[in-house]
């Protein structure tokens, strides 16, 4: 069995939901066109990494970016995953609502299979000061097995991962805004998770840049053994590779 993964290597300005709601859209078009079966969209994908208004464009799962996530998915026929902000229905802030960077995967039905709150949260652009960190690990049932949710940071964290595959993940999703200057990091770690759980990985980084900061893209996948099926370069651009399951069985054996 097989599937064909197609990764939204795509810019995300700050605070132009218009704008990045009509990329990521045309990006399922091509996906679909593509014969891909599931598509990945970045980090913060609709209002991109606009922290200090967190609250403004954060929304209850079912509505705002997970809302656009199921209609795709819906309109599409696709798998569709991403992270966008959530406000937490469950628990409150401190001094405000709480607010999640939130992963979830949407069946083709526009279903829900799963969200995932972003556990390790980044210091130094000073997510802890805005984010609610997520606390427990995330797979979400799928026709060719369970997947795992990871956001960007995430993927310096091994055990996150291990904890998944022994819970039998076949595929790790990782959306991402990670900077030029950590990009030979970026590709290590996510061949990295790939290699030490001997399954397949998906990573999804943006392109363009915000204020000082670039982003290159590079976004991936990556088979059990660590090899690149296909890769990004800096541009806007979808990556698709076809994955098969009977490679993760070889790499296992």
């Amino acid at each position: 069995m097989s599937i064909r993964i197609a990764v939204a290597q795509m810019d995300v300005p700050v605070g132009q939901p218009d704008i990045t709601l009509a990329r990521a859209r045309d990006f399922a078009v091509q996906a679909r066109d593509a014969g891909a079966d599931l598509l990945l969209l970045p980090e913060l994908w609709l209002h991109g990494y606009d922290l200090e208004r967190a609250v403004e464009w954060a929304t209850p799962l079912g509505a705002g970016g997970f809302a656009h996530m199921a209609a795709m998915a819906q309109e599409f026929g696709l798998y569709v995953a991403g992270s966008t902000m959530e406000r937490r229905t469950d628990i409150a802030g401190d001094t405000g609502p709480a607010i999640s960077n939130t992963a979830a995967l949407y069946s083709p039905d526009g279903a829900l299979l799963g969200a995932y709150r972003k556990i390790h949260l980044f210091r130094l652009m000073n997510e802890p000061r805005y984010l609610t960190a997520g606390k427990q690990a995330v797979l979400c049932p799928t026709p060719w097995g369970p997947v795992g949710l990871a956001i960007c940071y995430d993927l310096r964290f091994p055990e996150l991962f291990r904890a998944m595959a022994l819970a039998g993940a076949v595929l790790f999703l990782v959306p991402a805004q990670w900077p030029v200057r950590r990009l030979d990091a970026w590709l290590l770690l996510a061949r990295a998770r790939a290699i030490e759980n001997e399954l397949f990985l998906a990573a999804c980084n943006r392109v363009g840049n915000d204020d000082q900061v670039v982003f290159p893209g590079r976004s991936c996948i990556v088979d059990p053994w660590g090899n690149l099926l296909a890769e990004g370069d800096d541009q806007e651009r979808l990556v698709v590779a076809e994955v098969n399951w009977r490679e993760m069985h070889k790499a296992r054996r």
